[in-house]
C-alpha cells in the first residue's frame, strides 16, 4: 500500500484507513452489484488483500521457530487462520458471481400447457404443535395452483392428527418406523405415491413450520420449463425473530442470521450453477426423485446431499430468489444451536459418504468444490471463533507472544484488509454483515458446532437426528446458564488477564513494536464480545409470533358505536389498537380487509396509547387470518440492516429500565 513517510509508520498506516474509507464511501455511486464484472473486481481486491495479509503473517509475526511455547501457540494460530482465509478466499470467489431468475420466471409463469402438472406437497412433520401445522396446512390448501394433493407425513403417529387432516381434507401419511428420519419419512411418502395409478409431475417439500405464499407452486414451476432442472430452492425467511434478533430487541432493524445465505450466498452459488436443496421450500421433478432412487439416507442434511445426487445423475439445482414462504425460526437458543450443530454434522457425515468430495463418482468439479467451501465453513470458522477468544490470554497469564507485530503494521495489513472486506460485502448485501453482533451469531454455538464439525469428520455414523422443537411457553425471562458459563468464565479470565497488565505492565504499552498494542486492542474487543454473548444468552418473553404489519386503519363497533382506530400489532389471537380507551372486557366487532364479516372480540388490557384485544374468529374467519398473515404480502422480517435504526434498539436495549412497549 502507500507509504506517507512525513507521516510516519503510524500515520502512514492510518491515512491507508482514510483512504479505503473514501473509496468505498463512493463505490456505490458506480458499482452495480448485479453485475458479476463488477463484483469480481471488489472481491478480487479483497482477496489479494487477504493473500497480503497472510504473506505478512507468515513473515514477519511469527515466533522462531523450534520447541518452544511460543513457537507452539504463534504457529498454531497461524495455521488455524490459514486454513480460515482458505475458506474466507472460496466465500470471495463464490460470491464474485450472482444469478436472479425472476426474469425468468415471470416469462414461463403464464405459458399455455396441455394440462396443469399435478404437484404432491409433502408436509414433514415430527412432534409439532397444531397450531404449528394447522398455519402450513391452510397454507397449501390456498396456494393458487389447483391441481395438487397435500400430504402430511406424519412421523410421530399421532392419532388427533389423522383426525384433523380428515377434518382439514388434506391427506394423511404414517409409517410404522422413523428409520432413515425426516428423508425416511419423506420417502415413505414418495414410495407410496408410486405406487397409485396417477402419479404426481412434481414434489414439494414443506416442514411442518413453513407455510407457503400463494404463488410458491407456479412460481417455482416456471423454472422447470429448461428438461434438465431437477429440483428449485427458494429462500427460508421468518415470521419471528430468531434468538439473536430478539434477546437483542433487533427485530425491525437487524435481519436474521440466515438472511445472509438465503439472499446473497444462494443466489451467488447459483451463479456458478452449485446451489444446493435446503430442505424445506423446494420442488423437485418426479422423475428425477424416481431416477435417484428418492431422498439419500447417509447424511442428516438430506437436502444437501439430495443436491448432490441428483447433479451426479445429470439433474440440476436452480435457486429462485423470492419469498414464496415463510417459516418459524428456532425461538430459543438451544434449539438454534442444535440446528446449526445438526447442519454441521450433515456436512461432514457427506463429507465422509458416497458423494463425498474426493469420492468416485460423475460429480462435476464445481460440486466437489461447493462440498469443499462448505466443509471448511463448518470447521474453519468456528474453532477460529474460539481461538481469537483464547489465545490472547496467553500473553497475560503466561507472557507468550503469539503475534509479534507493531500497531502500524496491524492497521496496514490487517486492518486494510478487514475494513475493505467489511465495506465490500457491507455493499453487496445491504449491510448485513455488523462487527460484534455477526461475530456473537457465530460465538454463541461455536463449541457444540465445532465439538458437531470434528465428531462427524472422525465418526460421521450412528449420531440420532436433534429435531429443532418449535413453539412452546416462551413467556419468562430464561438465562441460559449451560450456554453463557463458558463465556462467562472466559469473560472473567479476559477481564483478570487485562488488570494484571495494567498494574505490572502498565508502562509497556507505549511500546508498539513489541506486539502489546495488538494484544490490548484485541483483548478489549474480546471484552465487548463476549459481554455481548453473555447478554444475548438472557432470553427474553415472546408475546408475539409474526412480525406485525404496518399499521392499518381498521373499524372497531361496539354496541353500535363505530370507532376508526389504527391496528398496530396483529397475531392469530390477538390485535392491538391505538386510540382506543374503553374497559376491559369490552366486546365488540373488528372489520379487517379481507376477511369475511366483522370478527367478535373483546377487550383484554389496556396499553400505553390504546387497548389489546382478544379475537374470537369463526372457523372460516380463522383460515383466512391465516392466509392474509402467512400466504400473502411481501417477505417478512428485515431484509437489510438499517444504521440508525439499528443504534437506536441498540441504545434502547442496554438502557437499565427499559420496558416492553406495553
Amino acid at each position: 500500500m502507500f507509504f506517507y513517510p512525513q507521516l510516519g509508520e503510524l500515520g502512514s498506516a492510518a491515512m491507508q484507513l482514510i483512504l479505503v474509507v473514501g473509496i468505498t464511501a463512493i463505490l456505490p455511486s458506480f458499482v452495480n452489484t448485479r453485475r458479476n464484472w463488477h463484483r469480481a473486481v471488489l472481491l478480487g481486491i479483497s482477496a489479494v488483500l487477504a493473500l497480503r495479509y497472510i504473506w505478512w503473517r507468515g513473515t514477519e509475526t511469527l515466533a522462531p521457530p523450534g520447541l518452544t511455547l511460543d513457537a507452539l501457540a504463534s504457529w498454531s494460530l497461524y495455521a488455524l487462520e490459514g486454513l480460515t482465509m482458505i475458506g474466507s478466499l472460496s466465500a470471495f470467489l463464490v460470491l464474485s458471481r450472482i444469478k436472479l431468475r425472476s426474469e425468468d420466471a415471470d416469462r414461463y409463469v403464464n405459458l399455455p400447457t396441455e394440462r396443469e402438472p399435478l404437484v404432491a406437497i409433502l408436509i414433514a412433520t415430527y412432534n409439532e404443535d397444531r397450531d404449528v401445522l394447522e398455519r402450513t396446512i391452510v397454507g397449501a390448501k390456498f396456494l393458487r395452483h389447483r391441481n395438487k394433493t397435500i400430504i402430511v407425513c406424519d412421523d410421530s403417529r399421532r392419532d388427533w392428527l389423522r383426525d384433523f387432516c380428515e377434518a382439514k381434507g388434506v391427506r394423511y401419511m404414517r409409517r410404522a418406523d422413523n428409520e432413515g428420519q425426516k428423508a425416511g419419512n419423506i420417502n415413505h411418502a414418495l414410495d407410496r405415491l408410486a405406487e397409485e395409478e396417477v402419479q404426481p409431475d412434481f414434489v414439494a417439500i414443506l416442514d411442518a413450520d413453513f407455510v407457503p405464499h400463494r404463488g410458491f407452486i407456479s412460481r417455482t414451476l416456471a423454472l422447470f420449463h429448461d428438461p434438465e432442472v431437477g429440483l428449485v430452492q427458494t429462500p427460508q425467511h421468518f415470521f419471528n425473530s430468531d434468538p439473536i434478533q430478539h434477546n437483542f430487541r433487533l427485530d425491525s432493524s437487524y435481519p436474521d442470521e440466515q438472511r445472509f445465505f438465503f439472499d446473497q450466498m444462494q443466489p451467488s452459488r447459483d451463479g456458478w450453477g452449485i446451489a444446493f436443496c435446503c430442505g424445506t421450500s423446494s420442488v423437485c421433478r418426479w422423475s428425477a426423485l424416481r431416477e435417484i432412487g428418492g431422498f439419500n439416507t447417509e447424511s442428516v442434511t438430506e437436502d444437501f446431499m439430495l443436491t448432490l445426487a441428483l447433479q451426479n445423475a445429470g439433474w440440476r439445482t436452480v435457486y429462485l430468489a423470492e419469498p414464496l414462504t415463510e417459516g418459524l425460526a428456532p425461538e430459543g437458543l438451544k434449539e438454534y444451536i442444535t440446528q446449526r450443530a445438526r447442519w454441521c454434522l450433515g456436512l461432514m457425515q457427506i463429507a465422509r459418504s458416497s458423494l463425498g468430495p474426493f469420492s468416485k463418482s460423475n460429480l462435476r468439479l464445481r460440486d466437489r468444490w461447493s462440498v469443499i467451501d462448505s466443509i471448511l465453513y463448518w470447521t474453519t470458522t468456528f474453532p477460529f471463533r474460539i481461538a481469537a477468544i483464547c489465545y490472547p490470554l496467553l500473553y497475560w497469564y503466561f507472557n507468550i507472544t503469539v503475534v509479534n507485530a507493531g500497531l502500524a503494521d496491524v492497521l496496514s495489513y490487517f486492518g486494510v484488509y478487514y475494513l475493505w472486506s467489511l465495506m465490500t460485502l457491507n455493499m453487496l448485501s445491504r449491510g448485513m454483515v455488523v462487527p460484534i453482533l455477526n461475530d456473537v451469531s457465530q460465538l454463541i454455538g461455536a463449541i457444540p458446532i465445532a465439538r458437531a464439525a470434528f465428531t462427524g469428520l472422525l465418526r460421521p455414523h450412528g449420531h440420532p437426528f436433534s429435531v429443532t422443537a418449535k413453539g412452546g411457553d416462551r413467556s419468562k425471562v430464561v438465562v441460559q446458564w449451560r450456554i453463557m458459563m463458558p463465556f462467562l468464565i472466559l469473560l472473567f479470565l479476559t477481564l483478570g488477564g487485562l488488570l494484571i497488565g495494567i498494574i505490572w505492565d502498565r508502562f509497556a504499552y507505549f511500546d508498539a513494536g513489541d506486539g502489546k498494542w495488538v494484544i490490548l486492542f484485541w483483548t478489549i474487543y474480546n471484552l465487548f464480545l463476549l459481554a455481548a454473548t453473555c447478554r444475548a444468552c438472557v432470553e427474553l418473553p415472546r408475546r408475539e409470533i409474526h412480525v406485525a404489519d404496518k399499521p392499518e386503519r381498521i373499524s372497531f363497533d361496539s354496541d353500535g358505536v363505530e370507532y376508526w382506530v389504527w391496528m398496530t400489532s396483529f397475531t392469530m389471537d390477538t390485535v392491538r389498537l391505538r386510540g382506543l380507551t374503553l374497559p376491559e372486557q369490552t366486546r365488540g366487532k373488528l372489520t379487517i380487509d379481507q376477511i369475511t364479516g366483522p370478527i367478535e372480540c373483546y377487550v383484554i388490557a389496556k396499553t400505553r396509547d390504546g387497548a389489546r384485544l382478544q379475537l374470537l374468529p369463526t372457523e372460516e374467519q380463522r383460515e383466512q387470518l391465516f392466509v392474509r398473515f402467512y400466504a400473502e404480502g411481501d417477505e417478512p422480517g428485515v431484509s437489510h440492516v438499517r444504521p440508525g435504526a439499528l443504534l437506536h434498539d441498540i441504545y434502547r436495549r442496554f438502557l437499565p429500565k427499559y420496558s416492553s412497549d406495553e
